[in-house]
């Protein structure tokens, strides 16, 4: 694993206004660092704040790992927030689910210094659980599928969407808990999206012109 210093940053190139990982090449009160998504090399001001290395257990694909970071200790965290982990395993984006205090508390917000463990879930890459009903008129049974998309992915009501061979139409979403910004837990309405981060089952009828075996990529 690369000894480069890594710090969030906003790019004015691909991210004004949100934070990506940058690499630092070169210290001071001006930085000069390189953007990770484009690779645009800029400066900008790093505030030294005090920070406490707090353990940071991560879920993927029904494992965890633990891994730490360096939070401020002065940060309100809150669950559904994400940030960008440097880990072992890889350089990734996890969203907090939980925040462990002391004597085993769980809170969904709490100041950093008083935080023991983040509970996290890896949203770049993520497995999406579908249930497919067989086609209006054709007998058959519902199966449930899972496939693998990244987190970003849009699910929209009444749109097909396809993987492999096979084809369905989305009838609706189930929301995760830890999802933020939706007015309900489950949306059926035409139009209605859900990125794949977001969700915890896809509904879908499907559209296949055939009964081939279901193939996902």
């Amino acid at each position: 694993m690369s000894d480069t210093e890594r710090v969030a940053a906003t790019c004015p190139s691909c991210s004004p206004d949100l934070e990506t990982v940058h690499e630092v090449l070169k210290s001071g009160s001006q930085a000069t660092v390189r953007c990770t998504e484009c690779g645009h090399v800029h400066k900008t001001r790093i505030e030294q704040r005090q920070t406490k290395e707090t353990d940071v257990v991560v879920s993927q694909d029904g494992e965890s790992f633990t891994a730490t970071a360096d939070v401020p200790v002065d940060e309100t965290l809150a669950t559904g927030e994400e940030f960008v982990l440097d880990a072992p395993e890889a350089l990734m984006t996890v969203r907090i689910t939980s925040l462990q205090l002391d004597g085993d508390r769980r809170e969904e917000e709490a100041t950093a210094q008083d935080v023991r463990t983040i509970w996290t879930r890896a949203v770049d890459n993520v497995a999406v659980n579908v249930t497919v009903h067989p086609k209006e008129g054709v007998d058959g049974e519902s199966r449930s599928v899972t496939v693998r998309v990244p987190g970003d992915t849009e699910f929209v009501v009444g749109e097909v969407t396809e993987y492999g061979d096979e084809a369905f139409d989305v009838e609706g979403v189930v929301v995760r808990q830890d999802a933020v910004g939706y007015d309900h837990d489950k949306l059926d309405h035409p139009g209605d999206a859900v990125v794949a981060k977001d969700v915890k089952r896809v509904y879908a009828r499907d559209t296949t012109a055939t009964t081939s075996a279901w193939s996902a990529w």
